[in-house]
């Protein structure tokens, strides 16, 4: 089943659509994403996976392992309240934009991994 969702790489300093760490991937997105310039560089993605989140995953660690990047939004500016029953909706977007970006910005605090899962698995997640 493919989603649709936007993946972008929000990053402090200058770090535009055209700064050269972005090159790859404006050159070889992967295949059902398409760049683009929202302020900072986004990629507008249509690709596979059983759920939303799992299409993000899969997504987010195919560019982390050919371009060494690692994108940490999807670009939702505030969150906010929502209610949606459809677990590929609007409400699997904001969960995948939070755990993104949650992730990036415990790993600048100096979290790692498991960190981060413990809370996860003690919140009763999964």
């Amino acid at each position: 089943m493919p989603h649709r969702f936007t993946l972008m790489h929000d990053e402090f300093g200058d770090t535009g659509f055209g700064h050269e760490q972005y090159e790859g991937l404006r050159t070889r997105p992967p295949s059902g994403c398409e760049p683009v310039d929202w302020g900072g560089f986004a990629l507008k993605c249509e690709r596979p996976g059983r759920t939303l989140l799992d299409a993000v995953s899969h997504t987010v660690t195919e560019i982390r392992r050919e371009h060494g990047l690692v994108m940490n939004s999807l670009g939702i500016e505030d969150p906010g309240e929502w209610l949606d029953p459809d677990k590929n909706g609007y409400g699997a977007q904001i969960i995948a934009h939070l755990l993104l970006t949650a992730a990036h910005r415990a790993s600048l605090l100096g979290y790692r991994r498991k960190e981060l899962v413990r809370l996860l698995d003690a919140a009763g997640a999964g």
